[in-house]
């Protein structure tokens, strides 16, 4: 159990004794409003910054995995040869353009990120 939890319980101990956030404080050697936020705050574990980490991890190959397969997906569908009305190709071609431009923003800020795992020269 990390610090912040290990507090966060001993905060809730004290608190179902009937001590005031105030002397909750004064014991922990903590301000009155730590003690309100851990009273608040939510039941989930804490995750260390390992754990963070290897969330955000999932949650990015997760993410790129459905971008992959969206764009597959219009890939297939071959919106430029699908017989439509003007708006509608419009709307569908603006679409397209915005969402390019987004994931190009990002590809830019990774190849800033990571200069040698985006380096096209093939150069390990």
């Amino acid at each position: 159990m990390n610090a912040v939890a290990h507090r966060r319980t001993r905060v809730r101990q004290l608190a179902q004794t009937g001590a005031s956030n105030r002397q909750i404080a004064a014991q922990l050697g903590i301000s009155k409003d730590t003690v309100r936020r851990d009273l608040a705050a939510d039941d989930a574990p804490l995750l260390t910054r390992a754990e963070r980490f290897a969330a955000r991890v999932a949650q990015t190959e997760s993410a790129m995995s459905q971008l992959s397969a969206a764009a597959q997906a219009v890939v297939d569908a071959k919106p430029a040869y699908t017989p439509t009305d003007d708006a509608t190709a419009r709307r569908w071609y603006a679409e397209l353009r915005a969402t390019a431009d987004r994931l190009m923003a990002h590809a830019d800020a990774f190849a800033d990120y990571y200069p040698s795992a985006t380096d096209e020269t093939g150069a390990p």
